[in-house]
């Protein structure tokens, strides 16, 4: 019988396209109908490696993507947000949550793929209420995962019949090394385990592999997730580094003992399908789920032992900004709220020290154009944004409770002083932004300019740094300084206007630089007005 090669990789491709918007169709409509809280959720309940591997499974089973969960969770390491060891428990849980999706495709309802789509299709098209236009997305994914399916399972069918296919199937049974480079490279190309282990799925379904050949496939799959990952952590922390590392030893060591013990995993495999009279697909379904649980058990006890091996494999000192809330233990409001205000001072100056460094990543992006600060401004900012809620929230839970004359007054420069390193923080971004839109318009500022601009940097960052040695040692001829200085930098600010205007009428300045240079400055004046507004709650207090 001779194959129709235009045939076979339309519908395969096509088929491979369907499935993989399904996958993150389902997703994100999971994630829609679970509400946003997934990151909340592995940076409260990561407390200890059980209850990251918990989480683990929770969050891949919303996401339907083991990757996704890994990404998630490498953005969290590299924000300061959880501990590589806690990482580790979140990757080990998403290697089980994601076997999932095989479960899901065993069940082998893809007879229903279009009466699904279908119902999906009527629930987004034809109701406006977005609680059930978030379930037809689900379902809509749902049935376009399985309508996928079908058609790579109708495109490869011909494949039975090829005499090098059949070749190959028994080479893979007969080198396991074999499969697992198969695996491991479809799996880097669709970058999904779950489309991976769905070909592989229908592949054994359609009869066109023996279990012998297809587990080292499935292994393969396994390793292959971990690139995406790999891929995330490039550019990050040196802590996001090895939390992707510890991702790739930990799928390469479930490999290495279950290809060891492969006999007896293919005996344990065949045991349960005829113990259970299971269907080509949820054979596999098992055959995955065996593999992570087993693989989950056997490691789990060893997370400290595979954190210490990922610093030995990349050493250094990480540099991941740790803006986590470190000092607002809510037993100290029912004890004693002086001592929770106390507590949220030390908070509200580990915010106000992002703020100031933030701002000197900005002025450096701004005199280097580098691509490391520019990295570095939005994690500042997520930190200041992160902290500016924690501490509040805990400060509206201190005001509930009787507080002396002093410590109200400390209550209200708190709150005041949250509210303005938070507004700093969004200069910091719109700075950011301007310097981006003079990068990519190739926008250049003339030699005085730059000279102008990077004093008046210097002595915003010089004023904001003074505002915050004042909060923290309350003393107020620093405090009286700030003001000192911030009249300065609103003189500065006039006099670079009128110097621009200046330099635009006679020509040595353009319009589209005259607008970035100027807001450039207006930003960094209102710092400045937020620094003395710090300063000034200082001087009130006492």
């Amino acid at each position: 019988m001779e194959v129709d090669l235009q045939e076979l990789l339309f519908m395969f491709f096509g088929g491979l396209g369907i499935f993989l918007f399904g996958i993150k169709y389902l997703g994100d409509g999971l994630q829609k109908v679970a509400g946003d809280g997934l990151r909340d959720l592995l940076d409260r309940f990561t407390t200890n490696p059980i209850m990251g591997v918990i989480s683990g499974i929770f969050v891949t089973i919303l996401l339907q993507t083991s990757t996704g969960t890994t990404v998630l969770t490498i953005g969290l390491v590299n924000a300061g947000f959880m501990t590589l060891k806690q990482a580790i428990g979140v990757i080990i849980g998403a290697n089980i949550g994601t076997t999932v999706t095989a479960f899901i495709i065993g069940i082998k309802i893809s007879a229903y793929a279009l009466p699904i789509v279908a119902v999906g299709t009527f629930l987004i098209f034809f109701f406006k209420n977005t609680k059930v236009n978030n379930y037809g997305q689900v379902i809509f994914g749902f049935g376009a995962l399985f309508l996928g399916l079908n058609f790579m399972g109708d495109g490869l069918s011909p494949l039975r019949d090829v005499q090098a296919f059949a070749d190959l199937t028994v080479s893979m049974s007969d080198n396991p090394l074999l499969g697992v480079l198969i695996g491991t490279l479809f799996t880097v190309a669709v970058q999904s385990s779950s489309a991976a282990i769905g070909l592989l799925q229908t592949l054994f379904g359609q009869g066109l592999m023996d279990l012998d050949a297809a587990l080292p496939v499935l292994f393969g799959d396994n390793i292959g997730t971990t690139i995406t990952a790999v891929i995330a952590a490039v550019g990050a922390s040196i802590a996001a580094k090895r939390a992707a590392l510890t991702h790739v030893i930990f799928n390469l060591i479930g490999t290495m003992i279950v290809l060891l013990l492969l006999r007896p995993f293919t005996i344990l495999v065949e045991f349960i399908r005829d113990s259970l009279n299971l269907n080509p697909e949820m054979t596999i379904a098992f055959a995955h789920g065996i593999f992570n649980v087993s693989n989950a058990l056997i490691q789990l006890p060893f997370i400290a032992v595979l954190a210490w091996l990922a610093v030995k494999i990349i050493p250094g000192q990480d540099s991941a900004i740790a803006y986590k809330a470190m000092h607002l233990d809510e037993q100290f409001i029912r004890q004693s709220p002086a001592l929770a205000i106390g507590q949220g001072k030390k908070e509200v100056l580990r915010m106000a020290e992002l703020s100031e460094k933030g701002l000197e990543e900005v002025y450096q992006y701004y005199k280097t154009h580098g691509k490391k600060h520019r990295e570095m401004i939005p994690q500042y900012e997520d930190g200041i944004n992160n902290l500016d809620k924690k501490i509040t929230n805990y400060l509206v839970q201190v005001s509930s409770h009787s507080m002396s004359d002093q410590d109200s007054k400390s209550h209200h420069t708190l709150m005041n002083t949250i509210r303005d390193l938070e507004r700093i923080g969004d200069h910091m971004e719109n700075i950011m932004e301007l310097i981006e839109n003079q990068i990519t318009n190739k926008v250049t500022f003339s030699e005085l300019a730059n000279t102008d601009l990077d004093d008046m940097f210097e002595l915003t960052v010089s004023t904001l740094r003074q505002a915050i040695r004042a909060l923290d040692t309350e003393d107020l001829e620093e405090a009286k300084s700030v003001l000192e200085k911030e009249e300065k930098i609103d003189k500065m600010e006039r006099d670079l206007r009128k110097k621009h205007i200046l330099r635009l009428n006679e020509n040595k300045c353009t319009g589209s630089a005259g607008i970035i240079y100027v807001d450039i400055i207006s930003n960094l004046e209102r710092v400045g007005d937020h620094a003395v507004n710090i300063a000034e709650a200082v001087i009130g207090e006492n």
